[in-house]
């Protein structure tokens, strides 16, 4: 995420980072260094240029310039200007007094649309909410079943309009209706997913300001695909002044190494942005943070949403009894299994990685494998649960077994084997450095501490 212009803002800073003091003259040629990689990563123009002018009058600050760390002041200052540009303070979504809050989804063919409405549906579902989808993107074949496929794994339902196995193609009456069935159902969210084209037209914008009237929505969310840069902007101004949505969403941003999108939006259409999706596993969807965002474009890392995710996961008395397992050496290969899937519900290794300080700057470098775990799972999977739980009697002839269950060599079963008797002792130190009051799981091996 925004690894090319981390690296390159990286750059600009390093000509004053090292130096006693910050001149005019070294600040002017930082800034103009700043803004050159703020265009190469598709940032607006008048954005660039608004967020380097900021940032130089505050570096030519005289607190600034006779400080003896200038070069971190100036860090500090890019920071700041960062998170307002970006927003500053997170938006939440705004819900009604009176259930159902109406949630209309807007944006262009091929954003990401329905599938977020489906991620969203699931991130409230895990707030407590009771949520209902309205398939109202009645012309893209298989919109709909796209729709209900999504929402069956996360058990929401789907309100559609069929005739004769025909999908009915009157988005206003799908809305319409799906908002009376989420009253009757007595669901306190309705998530609206409505048809995008290929480009703005007014067909599409003259339905969706229908569907407005027709269901009075609380919150009016547009999604846009963060890589297509300033494009994602100018779509937003055109649907903003039709509409007046509340917030964007931006789409794909695991895959934006240049970030244009999310430091212009904010800027350009004066409008929150509120969630980020950043895989495609349903789980994949964070409230946006301005700060947090702003340190990982700077390389800092976000340990803050990375201990939320492990707490997600990974429940505190559950935790201190496998930390007494731990203690006691009766850690096995079934609680290893289990410690497993809770780290893959937390989202990708990238993306883990990435919030990681001082590592996410360096991400794309590495050679990062998102089905590391899957071998391992299925050699797990592929033992007794004697086995699982007594790895000390798997045999040569089990071993054997083992490997063609799982399709991998018999080194391989030795490989683990070895890796999770050493790994064993490695836990068990570390819970008694740790001391008792504190609970172990692989989250913190990872650095959620």
């Amino acid at each position: 995420m925004f690894e090319n212009l981390s690296q390159k803002l990286e750059g600009a800073l390093k000509s004053v980072t090292g130096q006693g003091r910050i001149t005019e003259l070294n600040v002017v040629e930082t800034m103009r260094e700043i803004r050159r990689a703020l265009l190469d990563a598709d940032v607006n123009y008048q954005v660039a240029k608004d967020f380097t002018e900021r940032v130089r009058k505050k570096a030519l600050d005289s607190d600034v310039l006779t400080s003896v760390s200038p070069g971190q002041l100036l860090i500090k200052i890019l920071h700041d200007e960062l998170v307002y540009f970006l927003g500053e303070t997170s938006a939440e979504i705004e819900l009604a007094q009176k259930p159902p809050t109406v949630i209309l989804v807007a944006g262009l063919q091929g954003s990401g649309k329905t599938t977020f409405c489906v991620k969203l549906a699931l991130h409230l579902k895990n707030k407590g909410r009771t949520p209902i989808l309205a398939a109202a993107d009645v012309y893209r074949p298989a919109a709909v079943d796209q729709l209900r496929m999504l929402a069956e794994e996360i058990d929401v339902p789907v309100f559609s309009i069929e005739k004769d196995g025909v999908i009915v193609q009157d988005a206003v009456q799908v809305a319409s209706r799906a908002l009376n069935e989420a009253r009757k159902q007595a669901r306190d969210v309705l998530i609206v997913d409505t048809a995008g084209r290929m480009h703005v037209d007014q067909e599409m914008m003259n339905e969706v300001a229908e569907i407005k009237k027709s269901v009075n929505p609380h919150e009016i969310l547009f999604v846009v695909d963060s890589m297509t840069g300033q494009d994602a902007v100018n779509a937003a101004l055109e649907f903003n002044q039709q509409l007046d949505f509340d917030g964007v969403v931006l789409t794909k941003l695991d895959g934006d190494t240049r970030g244009g999108a999310a430091l212009s939006i904010r800027s350009v259409v004066q409008k929150p942005i509120k969630f980020a999706s950043t895989g495609e596993k349903l789980e994949a969807l964070t409230p946006f943070h301005p700060d947090r965002m702003a340190q990982r474009i700077l390389g800092m890392g976000d340990v803050v949403s990375l201990v939320e995710k492990a707490r997600e996961q990974f429940d505190e008395d559950q935790a201190e009894k496998l930390q007494s397992k731990i203690r006691s050496e009766k850690f096995d290969l079934e609680d290893f299994l289990d410690q497993l899937g809770k780290l893959k519900k937390m989202g990708s290794l990238t993306d883990l990685v990435g919030m990681m300080p001082g590592i996410g700057r360096h991400v794309n470098n590495m050679d990062i494998d998102e089905d590391a775990f899957r071998h391992i799972e299925a050699i797990i999977q592929s033992m007794t649960l004697d086995e699982r739980r007594r790895p000390e009697i798997i045999t040569g002839s089990r071993r054997r077994r083992i490997a063609g269950g799982s399709g991998v060599e018999v080194s391989d079963v030795n490989q683990l084997l070895r890796q999770f008797k050493d790994m064993k002792k490695m836990m068990k130190t570390m819970t008694k450095l740790m001391g008792s009051g504190r609970a172990l799981n692989l989250a913190s091996l990872m650095g959620s501490q």
